[in-house]
């Protein structure tokens, strides 16, 4: 699936965005998750500093 997302992304508009992966730690068991994203270009700090 991711690499259909990416292909997607690839075509007009799509080169404005990037995907962040994000690894977030859980507070009632400790493991790790990951979270995607897909952001516009000029967001991509606000996205990562929340």
């Amino acid at each position: 699936m991711a690499k259909k997302v990416v292909a997607t992304l690839q075509k007009g508009e799509g080169k404005n965005f990037a995907k962040i992966v994000k690894a977030v730690k859980s507070e009632k068991t400790g493991a790790y998750t990951f979270r995607e994203e897909i952001v516009p270009l000029d967001q991509i700090q606000n996205s990562l500093n929340s």
